[in-house]
């Protein structure tokens, strides 16, 4: 991250570069509601725009370490939120949704109400269940990514493939996820803030 105006904001993003989760916290309490507002004026939805905002500040914490800022925080997630709300309008004008209701998978995602789920130790089930369902290879490669941390280049090296493989397995795995988390988006997501914060 690069390029900051502000030295105290500075400070605070270098901090949340290493791993200092309150640094994070600080940026989400100080934007969350005025990004979501933000949002809203593109997609005329509340629901919508909170997906949007969300998933930025997702990204901005599991990407601190490469995301390029060019003048300040707030300059950067205002921008990406506006450039995420743009695609999302975008693929309704297309007639193609933002993530595939659950209502087209019923023959293949067992539905869960939402209000069964009261714990966070629910969510891992529902989330370990997801990666079961994985095809073997692609849950394998997805695993060897996200609990032992190797790179594509080192989960090619260890199974004998190239790396594009593991780039479209990969790509594969998180779609199957997304599709299959999507009716519990809200509620994931508070729980990736309890486990951030806690």
């Amino acid at each position: 991250m690069t390029g900051f105006q502000n030295t105290d904001e500075q400070f605070i993003i270098r901090r949340m570069v290493e791993g200092d989760k309150q640094a994070f916290r600080y940026f989400f309490d100080k934007y969350y509601k005025d990004l979501c507002n933000f949002v809203n004026i593109y997609l005329k939805d509340e629901m919508a725009a909170e997906e949007v905002v969300q998933d930025i500040f997702v990204y901005f914490w599991e990407n601190k370490h490469k995301i390029q800022i060019q003048t300040s925080v707030k300059a950067y997630l205002f921008g990406a939120s506006k450039f995420k709300s743009l695609n999302v309008l975008r693929s309704q004008k297309n007639h193609a949704s933002w993530f595939e209701p659950l209502t087209h998978n019923e023959q293949f995602v067992e539905e869960i109400k939402m209000d069964q789920i009261s714990s966070a130790e629910e969510f891992r089930s529902i989330l370990n269940d997801a990666i079961m369902q994985l095809p073997e290879k692609c849950r394998e490669i997805f695993l060897l990514s996200k609990k032992e941390e190797l790179s594509n280049k080192e989960i090619a090296a260890k199974l004998g493939v190239s790396v594009k493989t593991v780039e479209n397995q990969m790509t594969i795995a998180l779609r199957k996820l997304r599709s299959c988390l999507e009716p519990h988006r809200d509620k994931i997501f508070v729980l990736f803030l309890i486990e951030l914060f806690h």
